[in-house]
């Protein structure tokens, strides 16, 4: 693929104004190569334009923004779901997950708008939270429109009404429309993947409610009952927590799970779990299920809930596994494409730049790049759309050179660069 191709195909994924063109698409193709650091500075050096320009289309165009990504989301998915197979290998009675995860995008500084102080677990981090909500199909992620976390100070200024986390997804997802993605499907081959910090009854409400099946990890102090305890006593009383309902029937036995990785050192991972039937507050029932690390069993036990009871305990561990994909995608966007390289004030330009890397990243997979399989990296993509974008004069003089009368055109392009040279040489050492 040369060049003048790549920049064509970039033209016909997004429909942009003729008169954004050349800073829309420059910005993506600054994002899609590898760089230091993919600041708006860099992308005018890149582009040969000012970085005035960038920050102007960042600011004025978030809607333009928000649009192509969610077009280019969906051309991906129809294309994964022509040919749709189960996940992991067919492993798992699941076609589709719906992964939900939020990441921290840090600034330097708290004057940025909407910038707010997070607690991270090893300490506070200044910046912006997006919560993604990516599907997964055929094992590749497909990064939907994010949902940005407003501040109350935010809000309160811009006259937003302020809402929580859990609440926006609950809306998000209650939203979301998955036949314009995959067409027609069945609902049980849906699963919903997130960790505890969406262990909420509102949200295991709306996904139950849409038909969808999920996977989510409870925390410690998650009420529960099993079934026997729920059908003899009354409905408010009885509930336990449910790290202290594994601790009071450690009488079940533990069941060992081999789990396989992605990985050359070793084939596969051994966990132990227990599993009960039982009910959580306020949603229904679902499958209880308690695991650790077989070699370290002192560790750190994780405890998941799904409502799907055709799953087994070995599905349902290796279903969670793959809530570790968006882990891989955070990783990727901010090593690889600059999703912490913004330096604007306004938090209609950081969502811009948000969602225009999000595009980056599906078009890198949609890009039909020679020597690169379908599973190839990051890296090696970003490796070579550097090399086509180096080479992009070779390709234009040889594209140039087989029109009709490209050797004269090429001849007088020469003799007009050595003119300016000539001129600019007396210029200097006329001067001295």
């Amino acid at each position: 693929m040369t060049y003048s191709e790549l920049n064509h195909w970039l033209r016909r994924q997004i429909p942009v104004p003729k008169r954004l063109q050349s800073v829309c698409f420059g910005l993506i193709l600054f994002l899609m190569i590898s760089a230091r650091k993919h600041s708006l500075k860099a992308a005018g050096q890149f582009v040969g334009l000012h970085s005035s320009q960038f920050s102007r289309f960042l600011l004025n165009h978030r809607d333009l923004a928000i649009v192509s990504l969610s077009q280019l989301s969906r051309k991906q998915a129809r294309i994964l779901a022509k040919r749709m197979r189960f996940l992991s290998n067919s492993k798992l009675p699941w076609k589709i997950a719906i992964i939900i995860d939020s990441t921290l995008q840090t600034r330097f500084s708290r004057h940025s708008d909407n910038a707010k102080r997070f607690n991270h677990g090893a300490g506070f981090v200044i910046g912006h939270q997006w919560t993604n909500i990516v599907l997964m199909i055929n094992e590749q992620v497909i990064p939907l429109p994010p949902i940005p976390f407003h501040s109350k100070r935010y809000c309160r200024i811009n006259k937003i009404q302020y809402q929580t986390e859990n609440v926006l997804v609950c809306q998000y997802l209650w939203e979301l429309n998955l036949e314009e993605f995959i067409g027609v499907h069945d609902s049980k081959h849906v699963v919903v993947l997130a960790d505890s910090g969406y262990d909420t009854k509102d949200i295991e409400k709306t996904i139950a409610s849409k038909k969808w099946n999920y996977i989510i990890a409870l925390k410690k102090k998650r009420t529960v009952k099993t079934s026997t305890i729920f059908e003899n006593t009354p409905k408010s009383k009885g509930w336990i927590q449910v790290a202290i309902l594994f601790k009071r029937y450690r009488c079940l036995k533990w069941s060992t799970v081999r789990v396989p990785v992605n990985s050359t050192r070793k084939k596969r991972m051994e966990f132990r779990i227990r599993q009960i039937t039982g009910y959580l507050r306020n949603v229904g029932k679902t499958q209880l299920i308690c695991s650790e690390f077989k070699k370290r069993p002192q560790g750190r036990k994780k405890y998941l809930a799904c409502n799907d009871f055709q799953a087994t305990s070995r599905q349902i561990l290796i279903g969670y596994r793959l809530r570790w994909a968006i882990e891989i995608f955070h990783k990727h966007i901010k090593m690889f494409l600059g999703f912490e390289d913004v330096a604007t004030k306004s938090f209609a330009a950081v969502e811009s730049h948000v969602h225009w890397i999000y595009c980056a990243y599906i078009l890198m997979n949609l890009c039909p790049i020679r020597r690169v399989g379908k599973n190839g990296s990051i890296a090696q993509k970003q490796e070579v759309i550097s090399n086509i974008v180096r080479l992009r004069e070779q390709s234009r003089v040889r594209q140039l050179l087989t029109r009709f009368d490209g050797v004269e055109v090429f001849k007088t392009e020469l003799q007009q660069a050595l003119a300016v040279t000539r001129v600019r040489n007396l210029n200097i050492y006329g001067c001295l």
